[in-house]
């Protein structure tokens, strides 16, 4: 397991900066959740707001954060006129339901259309 550092011999910042520098020459982003799980296993306390005043100082953006409608607009697929809603799904299961089965509700629809065409 990794040995503790006397806290007051370490300097926190310069710990952060050692990290970060090797993060970004192994060609990844410095992010303060890893900093600060790198600098805990080696036996290092730090807070994410400490090193991402650390980041910022030496230079490196703050990640932009999505609205938070952002992420639930991209799930939701586009509705057409061949889609289906939750409210027409939960529907057609309270018809299959009534019916005793899909197999009777589809049976259902298909002698309903013999009748429509």
């Amino acid at each position: 397991m990794a040995e503790k550092k006397d806290a007051k011999s370490v300097n926190k910042s310069e710990e952060i900066r050692k990290v970060a520098a090797a993060m970004k020459a192994a060609g990844e982003k410095p992010r303060p959740v890893v900093i600060v799980a790198t600098l805990k296993k080696q036996g290092v306390a730090v807070s994410s707001p400490q090193v991402s005043m650390v980041l910022k100082r030496m230079g490196f953006k703050p990640r932009r954060r999505r609205k938070a409608g952002a992420a639930v607009k991209a799930a939701r697929p586009r509705a057409s006129a061949a889609a289906l809603s939750i409210d027409d799904l939960i529907t057609a299961k309270k018809v299959v339901e009534q019916f005793g089965g899909a197999d009777r509700a589809l049976a259902a629809i298909a002698a309903l259309k013999k009748f429509e065409g």
